[in-house]
């Protein structure tokens, strides 16, 4: 959505018809990481603590979880695929960064003011931990698989007025894939912070966001690389060369900025400055926009690109993510349109049919272009395998507009 059209909608939004995610407030005083509810479906799958979903989301996670079972693999057929294993279970922790190096600003204010001289980032971090046949699929603090050189990482930026367990089908999908996934919960733009507001605009905070990203990116580097006291969990579990950005809605206009905005910050510091020295190599931008006062263009490094949008998206419409894909200019980008998902179902495991594609596409993506993994089957090939749900394209240009107008509504969509 564009910057000025969620002004309008702010208030309209808060509260009012967004899922609800499923995880605790981390100041409620109970464990932040009891995420589920522990049923059993007989393959060590948990079920999400959300109104109105089912068992049909485990089944989509146990379903993507096989076909993702032997990435290495990937020229098999889809029978075989199907009987495999999941490779890892998926650990769950928290860790606390403070960044004190910046003046933070408060978009509740008019003119913006000063907010602190320091953000707090509580962060979500997702990793492999042994496989147990019949075992959770989800553990709290369990011990990491180790991995000689540390696995890849996705940094994910989640959107507005939820929290990043909300995205937890998604995000385990890409941890038994064979990734570390992190995510922090951005202070003003997460479900308890919006409450605590009382419908005060401070949505415009994504724009401090970037420098989140980074300075979490940075942080957890050295907490693998044991040069610093924090994280004990990441230690020696990330891969410093393959990294990763990856983000919904607001969040994936986060993930636009930092990597594609010739522009500035509102600090003061250039986008490029603040990735500077990190190897982001693959992007994905779910359901995004972006910010079209300033000029987009690939950084030198030439990240992959993927954009996975929905045809029906009301919050976030193809319109917005088919101008940021046609305004990259590379050749390694592709473009995901899934035909008749909407805004957050195919992300967040409720739409199953849209949400195995996306699983599925999406982590062969990631170790497509992170891994250098070379499957018999092209990106594009496996993205248009189930033609009735989605449809890839790559290079230039992205798919034709057939309904460019659709009105912007960010409801139960």
């Amino acid at each position: 959505m564009s910057l000025a059209r969620r002004h309008e909608l702010l208030h309209s939004r808060v509260g009012g018809g967004r899922h609800e995610p499923y995880g605790v407030s981390p100041n409620s005083g109970r464990n932040p990481l009891r995420l589920t509810l522990r049923l059993s479906t007989g393959s060590g799958i948990l079920l999400p603590r959300k109104a109105g979903r089912n068992v049909l989301v485990a089944l989509a996670m146990l379903s993507t979880s096989l076909l993702l079972a032997h990435p290495a693999s990937a020229s098999r057929s889809h029978t075989v695929q199907h009987a495999q294993t999941p490779l890892f279970s998926v650990g769950l922790a928290r860790c606390t960064f403070v960044d004190r190096t910046r003046n933070v600003l408060n978009y509740s204010t008019t003119p913006h003011s000063i907010l602190s001289n320091d953000r707090t980032l509580v962060t979500e971090i997702r990793y492999p931990t042994s496989y147990v046949v019949g075992g959770p699929s989800q553990i709290n603090g369990a011990a990491p698989v180790a991995r000689t050189g540390g696995y890849p990482m996705i940094v994910f930026a989640h959107g507005y007025d939820v929290t990043p367990d909300i995205y937890a089908p998604m995000l385990d999908a890409w941890v038994r894939a064979g990734f570390v996934v992190v995510a922090p919960l951005f202070p003003d733009e997460n479900q308890y912070a919006v409450a605590a507001q009382h419908g005060a605009n401070t949505e415009d905070d994504l724009l401090n966001e970037p420098a989140d990203i980074t300075f979490v990116t940075r942080s957890l580097l050295q907490a693998s690389a044991n040069q610093s006291t924090g994280c004990h969990v990441v230690s020696g579990l990330i891969e410093a060369s393959e990294l990763a950005l990856a983000g919904h809605s607001d969040g994936a206009t986060v993930v636009g900025l930092l990597t594609y905005d010739r522009g500035n910050d509102p600090q003061g510091a250039s986008y490029a400055s603040l990735r500077a020295g990190l190897d982001y190599r693959a992007v994905a931008i779910l359901s995004g926009d972006e910010d079209r006062a300033q000029s987009y263009a690939p950084p030198a490094s030439h990240p992959a690109l993927l954009v996975i949008q929905s045809a029906d998206d009301q919050c976030n419409p193809i319109r917005d993510s088919v101008k940021l894909y046609d305004d990259i200019h590379q050749s390694n980008k592709w473009f995901l349109e899934l035909l008749t998902a909407h805004h957050l179902p195919p992300f967040d495991g409720v739409d199953v049919p849209a949400f195995q594609v996306v699983a599925a596409t999406s982590s062969r993506f990631f170790r497509v272009s992170l891994q250098g993994a070379n499957p018999t089957v092209s990106l594009v090939v496996f993205g248009n395998e189930h033609p009735t749900v989605a449809e890839m394209f790559t290079g230039a240009p992205g798919p034709t507009l057939s309904n460019a107008n659709i009105p912007e509504s960010c409801g139960r969509n």
